[in-house]
C-alpha cells in the first residue's frame, strides 16, 4: 500500500533496492551521459549494444548479441510464470546537436552518399537504454519477490522501422520463447516525471519513399537541350501539397512531407536527375495507401508532362505499422501507475501521428502491447526554445531530456509495469 492505494505486487519491495543493493542512480546517470555523448546510427549500434550486453550479463541475464545485426536480448528466468518483454531502442539520428550540454555529441558516421553526417540522440533512445538497464538490474536484484521471466530487448534501427523486424526474423523468440506481454516507453517533451498512456490506437502508420526523377542533362546556358529534373521536382513538390488538402476527408488525418529534394553538383550544369524523399503518415492504413497512391500519380504525371525519358523510379526506405495498445492491458497498467505514482503524475496520452515499430514484437507473439509516454522536460530555461516559451521536442537539435526525474521515473515505470504482469513470489 502507498497512501492508501493498492500497488502492483512487490513494487515497493523491489524499488527499495534502487541504490541499496540494486542499480546505483548515480551510475545510471553516468551511463546516460555516456550514451548521449556517443550516439550510433541504425544497425551501427556496436558500442551501445556491447554496453547493454555487459550490463545484462552482470545482472545475471542469459544474454545473446548480434540478433538482427546489432540487437541484444537477455532473459532472466525465475520460475514458472508469465514472460514479460521490456524493450528499449538504441539508434540515434543524423543530426548535429545544438544543446550546448557538456556531454553533447560530437560524433559522426558514414552516410549513404559516401560522406559523413553528424549524429545525435535527438529522440531519447539513450534515455530508453539507461532506463531499461536500470529496470533489468532492479528486477534481478529483487527476484525473490516475483516469478516468471523477464526478457530485456535492446533493439537497433527503430528510426528506420527495421530493427524489430530484423530481430524477429533472426529468431528472437526461437531463442528466448514467446512473451505474454510487450511493454515499452518513450520520452516526450512533457513535464519530467509524468507518465501518459491510452488504450487503443496510439501512433500512426508511416511509409517513406525515395523517388528518382529522370531528366536529360545539359549546360546551364542551354536549357533547350535539357529535360530539367529540377523543374520537374519543384512542380511535383508544389502539387503534392494538395494531396492531404484535397484528397483526404476532414474526419481523417494524414501527413505528406517532402523531407528531401536533391539535384545536381555543379552550378553551371542542368543535372540529369533529381530525387525526392516522401514521408507519408496516417492513422488508418487505407488512408495511408490512398495518400501514397496519390503521390505516385502526381509524380508520374509531372514526369510525363516534362517529357521525362522514362518513368520515375520508386524505392521504399521504411515502413512502420500503426501502434495500438491492448485496451484491457493499458487500463490495468494505468491503474498500476496511479497506485505507484499517484493520480497527479499519470494522465491520458494524446494520439500522435508519429510512428514506432515496437508493435511488431506484440504482433509476432500474439501478445498485448502497452506503449506509454515518459515526460522528460524540466521546468525553467531550456537550451533553446523552438517557439514562444516552448521546449524543444523530439528530433530537434535542441532536444535535451532532464536527466532527473526522467531517469528514475523511467526505471520505476518499467519496473512497475513488469511486476504488474509477473506472478507474485510464494509466501515465505
Amino acid at each position: 500500500m502507498r497512501d492508501g492505494r493498492r500497488e502492483p505486487t512487490a513494487v515497493g519491495d523491489v524499488m527499495a533496492l534502487y541504490g541499496a543493493g540494486g542499480p546505483d542512480p548515480a551510475g545510471l546517470a553516468r551511463l546516460y551521459r555516456d550514451l548521449h555523448a556517443h550516439p550510433e546510427p541504425a544497425f551501427g549500434e556496436v558500442r551501445t549494444a556491447g554496453i547493454a550486453a555487459d550490463l545484462l550479463r552482470a545482472a545475471g541475464f542469459e544474454t545473446v548479441t548480434g540478433i538482427g545485426g546489432t540487437g541484444v536480448a537477455g532473459v532472466l528466468r525465475n520460475g514458472p510464470g508469465p514472460t514479460v518483454l521490456l524493450r528499449a531502442d538504441m539508434d540515434a539520428l543524423r543530426l548535429r546537436e545544438r544543446t550546448g550540454l557538456p556531454y553533447a555529441s560530437e560524433a559522426d558516421a558514414p552516410d549513404p552518399d559516401g560522406g559523413r553526417s553528424p549524429l545525435m540522440h535527438a529522440c531519447g533512445h539513450d534515455m530508453h537504454v539507461a532506463c531499461l538497464a536500470g529496470a533489468a538490474g532492479l528486477l534481478a536484484a529483487g527476484r525473490r519477490h516475483w516469478r516468471g521471466s523477464v526478457l530485456a530487448v535492446f533493439q537497433p534501427a527503430e528510426e528506420i522501422g527495421a530493427g524489430a523486424r530484423a530481430m524477429l526474423d533472426d529468431g528472437l523468440y526461437d531463442r528466448f520463447g514467446v512473451p505474454d506481454v510487450v511493454l515499452a516507453q518513450h520520452v516526450f517533451p512533457l513535464e519530467a516525471g509524468r507518465l501518459v498512456l491510452r488504450p487503443g490506437l496510439v501512433l500512426g502508420a508511416t511509409e517513406t519513399t525515395e523517388v528518382t526523377l529522370p531528366g536529360r542533362g545539359a549546360h546551364g546556358s542551354q536549357p533547350e537541350r535539357a529535360i530539367d529534373p529540377v523543374l520537374m521536382a519543384a512542380s511535383a513538390v508544389v502539387r503534392l501539397q494538395g494531396v492531404v488538402a484535397r484528397e483526404v476527408a476532414p474526419d481523417e488525418q494524414a501527413v505528406l512531407t517532402v523531407s528531401r529534394l536533391r539535384a545536381g553538383l555543379a552550378e553551371n550544369v542542368i543535372p540529369d536527375h533529381a530525387s525526392l524523399t516522401l514521408n507519408a503518415r496516417a492513422f488508418d492504413d487505407a488512408v495511408l495507401r490512398r495518400v501514397v497512391a496519390a503521390a505516385r500519380r502526381i509524380i508520374d504525371a509531372e514526369a510525363a508532362a516534362s517529357g521525362a525519358p522514362r518513368p520515375p523510379a520508386y524505392r521504399t526506405l521504411s515502413t512502420f505499422p500503426s501502434t495500438t495498445n491492448d485496451p484491457d492491458a493499458a487500463d490495468a497498467l494505468a491503474a498500476a501507475f496511479t497506485a505507484r505514482f499517484g493520480a497527479d503524475r499519470v494522465g491520458p496520452m494524446d494520439r500522435l501521428i508519429g510512428s514506432e515499430d515496437v508493435g511488431h514484437f506484440a504482433t509476432a507473439a500474439g501478445a498485448p502491447l502497452v506503449f506509454w509516454g515518459l515526460g522528460a522536460t524540466a521546468p525553467g530555461p531550456h537550451p533553446a526554445p523552438e517557439g514562444e516559451g516552448e521546449p524543444a521536442g523530439n528530433h530537434s537539435p535542441f532536444f535535451a531530456p532532464a536527466i532527473e526525474p526522467t531517469l528514475s521515473t523511467g526505471v520505476e515505470a518499467l519496473t512497475t509495469a513488469a511486476l504488474s504482469r509477473l506472478s507474485p513470489a510464494d509466501p515465505a
